[in-house]
């Protein structure tokens, strides 16, 4: 292909590839660092355990690519169109998503520390698991996504669409939720402490048993939602809806109710 001799477990440095159709190629174990595949179409490509750290995959075309175990850190993909992708134990560490499609993709035990996923296309998304700590996510799309047991502590997820996602036992600790939309949301065990909830849309979540210590709830639309042995100590529900919410056993201690005052 132009020139490269692109295998599986080939090595090939700075590989200058736009617009390349490797469709459905194998490049399994492919060495490929600083590869430039702008546009490239990889769609149905075989990349498990390729390394391509810093590569640039602006508006690559990789749906239902197999990525299983692969090097993208520090990788570009602006753009790209991952639908369908399997990104299981994927290195995506520091890599650079803004815009890209990831709708129905599986990227269960990823590594998504501080990557930048700003107004990402998530919906229906598997991150069981990963670990997006310290990531970008203002306005991502995580609709209906599997987020359990994720670890997103720092993460800033300000405005982000969360409608009906799974979040149970995830580590959301000191994370920003401001604005964000997790309307009929599971939460369920997860760890919300210092958390950001600000203006989120909370109604129908499912919030037991979830620690919410030193949370910022203010102005939180929380109807209907379940709160039921919730951990809420310290909590500011200033000007928060609680319409309809069950508390029952939840721990309200030093919380600043929606009326101002401190709960004893």
């Amino acid at each position: 292909m132009n020139g490269y001799k692109i295998q599986p477990g080939a090595t090939v440095r700075d590989a200058n590839l736009p617009r390349a159709n490797l469709s459905g190629a194998n490049l399994s174990g492919a060495h490929l660092p600083d590869a430039n595949l702008p546009r490239a179409n990889l769609s149905g490509a075989n990349l498990s355990g390729a390394h391509l750290p810093d590569a640039n995959l602006t508006r690559a075309n990789l749906t239902r690519a197999n990525l299983t175990g692969a090097n993208l850190g520090c990788a570009y993909l602006m753009g790209a169109n991952l639908t369908g992708a399997n990104l299981t134990g994927v290195w995506l560490r520091d890599a650079y998503l803004r815009d890209a499609d990831l709708r129905d993709a599986d990227l269960m035990g990823a590594d998504l520390i501080v990557a930048y996923l700003r107004d990402a296309n998530l919906p229906r998304a598997n991150l069981s698991g990963a670990d997006l700590h310290g990531a970008d996510l203002r306005g991502a799309n995580l609709s209906g996504a599997d987020l359990s047991g994720a670890k997103l502590s720092s993460a800033n997820l300000w405005g982000a669409k969360l409608y009906s996602a799974n979040l149970k036992n995830a580590n959301l600790k000191n994370a920003n939720l401001w604005g964000a939309s997790l309307t009929g949301a599971s939460l369920t065990g997860a760890d919300l402490r210092k958390t950001v909830l600000a203006v989120a849309r909370l109604e129908d979540a499912n919030l037991a048993d979830a620690n919410l210590a030193d949370a910022n709830l203010a102005d939180a639309d929380l109807r209907n939602a379940d709160l039921a042995d919730a951990n809420l100590a310290d909590a500011d529900l200033r000007n928060a809806d609680l319409a309809g919410a069950n508390l029952a056993g939840a721990n309200l201690e030093g919380a600043r109710m929606p009326n101002g005052t401190i709960h004893d």
